[in-house]
């Protein structure tokens, strides 16, 4: 199909391979040692991918972090990432890894709508502002939580703070891809789906960031959203699609400081 190649992320990296087995290795190493802090598969529906994993800070929580995976919204788990909390958690936050039910099983519309039942589930367990973090197709579904008819008023006023990583924002290109054959978008989904297409919120801290190593589409799109949503973007030198996301493990980072909304 006519834009394969400019979202084939793992064939431009050198390694890719190598990187989920490590992912999964690191985000086990994690949980073992986080103990009785670490809940791992908590339901919020029925199938087995509607979990989402939960780590406890020390003390008191000041928040919670939520972090939404991407994949294309075809692969991985929220298992796959539990190593990428340790920045936030290491400040006093807790985090949330949600799962959902994968394409072509489900549409895209129905994940929106799943990663929202699942942020509502963790609303109720919690207390306190609370801060969304997604990474390329995770990107997309934390922006949608925007969306009034997506996620309840209550939950979504706590938002205060959204970092959307190399994001997909805007959908319409994925129709000319081979990916769609399992995405199973046609128009008006893809353009329904787009936070491009979205009114901006209000009272809420949008940073986007991308790597200036990645595909250039990503970094079209990065700042596609940017502009048409008023945001911060941030574009980090020597990144590409697989490892900017390791800055959320470092607690000084400004990815981190942005998704906690420290200055």
């Amino acid at each position: 199909m006519q834009l394969d190649d400019a979202y084939a992320n793992a064939a431009y990296i050198e390694g890719s391979e190598d990187y989920p087995p490590r992912w999964q290795k690191a985000a086990a190493a994690f949980r073992k040692k986080l103990g009785f802090r670490a809940q791992k598969g908590i339901s919020y529906g029925p199938s087995d991918r509607q979990v989402y994993d939960f780590f406890e800070p020390e003390g008191v929580s000041r928040g919670t972090v939520v972090y939404v995976h991407g994949g294309y919204w075809k692969a991985f788990a929220p298992s796959d990432w539990s190593h990428l909390a340790a920045g936030a958690l290491s400040r006093g936050y807790a985090v949330a890894m949600i799962g959902y039910d994968l394409c072509p099983d489900v549409r895209i519309s129905q994940i929106t709508g799943q990663v929202a039942r699942g942020l509502m589930d963790i609303a109720k367990r919690t207390q306190g502002p609370i801060s969304l973090v997604g990474h390329s197709a995770g990107g997309q579904l934390v922006a949608r939580m925007t969306d009034p008819l997506v996620l309840s008023g209550d939950v979504r006023e706590r938002i205060a703070n959204i970092v959307s990583i190399s994001p997909v924002a805007d959908l319409t290109p994925l129709l000319q891809t081979s990916m769609n054959e399992i995405l199973q978008l046609d128009e008006a989904e893809a353009v329904a789906e787009s936070p491009v297409n979205m009114t901006p919120p209000h009272g809420v801290n949008v940073t986007i960031w991308v790597g200036a190593d990645e595909r250039p589409a990503f970094i079209e799109q990065a700042e596609q959203f940017s502009r048409v949503w008023g945001a911060k973007l941030t574009v980090v030198e020597g990144r590409h699609h697989f490892d900017i996301i390791d800055l959320l493990e470092d607690t000084e980072s400004d990815m981190v400081k942005a998704l906690l909304g420290i200055k």
